[in-house]
């Protein structure tokens, strides 16, 4: 495929837009020395500049480790150490609309209000609640999910567990907020997505988290293994047998989704099946809803069609009330997963 890289000027053109602001203009030498320093890490690759020796836990003890990802890798053991020893079991809580008062829509999501049903359900249930809102990507400074890359394709054990694709310093893809959402996922007995429909599909900002969760499933929680991103010694490994550890297993789910003219049905079956692949565990046969707000009616009254559906409203309370009964059931060893203890006759 042809070559990404940039030629110096044009580089350097791009980075001088992070000073586009007139501002920065008794600072312009100073952003031009800052520049050089930016072009000279990009044209030496320098993705993790701060490395520290993996260590003893690791397949090779003097393979360089980026300091971020170790600290990332840190977070998820002391988030499963929690998931495993909580006294009291715990939901996340995903608010899968971009839509905010605080940006450009300049009004709050029906999204969060059903988010708003569901933490008072888990709060009379005595669950632990942790919200994940990604409409943060939108209008929060540096909250910024990247995309996937697709190591997998290439590998399972390529795809490394936390992902080591990010932060890559060189190219200025910083930010990266799933080293803080991975312990979400891990900490937490269930996991409660609630989400519009844009488009047919799943929204921006929730398909993104989806893509980089996929070394939560199979993926290789020791990059030393392929000493980083080696394609060649990642498919030896898997062709020598790869085990696809399923870092989510067991995990309860349920899954709200609303829409306003078409595509509900489809978005809601994609994330049940989804999180059925990641070895996550339905909640219930009543965990998982779709439904229209205002069909084909005008948006600008979409918020005053959702306040008059009662029955929509009492059935999101539904979903989060039976999240919660199955949590309490998992958490006190009592909510048995028929077939979990079977041997799967293939991987993914």
């Amino acid at each position: 495929m042809p070559s990404p890289r940039l030629p110096e000027t044009v580089f350097k053109e791009r980075y001088r837009e992070h000073f586009f602001d007139p501002a920065f203009d008794p600072l312009r030498d100073h952003i031009e020395q800052i520049t050089q320093v930016a072009w000279d890490a990009y044209k030496d690759q320098r993705k993790s500049p701060i490395t520290q020796k993996a260590g003893s836990d690791y397949t090779d003890p003097d393979y360089d480790l980026s300091v971020q990802w170790i600290a990332a890798r840190d977070a998820i053991g002391h988030a499963q150490h929690q998931h495993e020893t909580a006294s009291t079991p715990s939901v996340l809580i995903v608010n899968g609309s971009p839509r905010t008062e605080h940006t450009c829509p300049s009004e709050m999501s029906k999204t969060w209000r059903m988010h708003q049903i569901a933490l008072q359900v888990f709060a009379e249930e005595g669950i632990v609640v942790e919200t994940l809102d990604l409409s943060r990507t939108v209008s929060e400074f540096g909250r910024t999910i990247h995309p996937c890359k697709a190591c997998f394709s290439t590998a399972a054990p390529l795809c490394h567990w936390p992902c080591s694709c990010y932060p890559n310093n060189s190219l200025g893809q910083i930010h990266d907020w799933m080293n803080d959402i991975y312990p979400m996922w891990v900490r937490a007995h269930g996991v409660m997505v609630i989400t519009p429909v844009h488009w047919y599909q799943a929204t921006s900002p929730l398909k993104l988290m989806m893509d980089r969760l996929v070394c939560a499933d199979g993926g290789n929680p020791d990059p030393t293994s392929t000493h980083g991103k080696h394609a060649e010694e990642a498919k030896a490994l898997e062709l020598d047998g790869w085990d696809y550890p399923r870092h989510l297993e067991g995990r309860l789910f349920s899954v709200v989704v609303h829409g306003d003219a078409e595509g509900t049905e489809n978005v809601r079956r994609s994330l049940v099946d989804w999180f059925t692949s990641i070895k996550m565990v339905a909640a219930g046969p009543d965990s998982s809803l779709d439904r229209y707000i205002g069909y084909w009616k005008p948006y600008a009254t979409s918020h005053v069609e959702y306040e008059e559906d009662d029955a929509f409203q009492h059935e999101v309370r539904k979903v989060a009330r039976t999240l919660a009964e199955a949590v309490h059931l998992k958490h006190r060893n009592q909510l048995p997963v028929p077939g979990s203890s079977l041997e799967e006759p293939r991987q993914k």
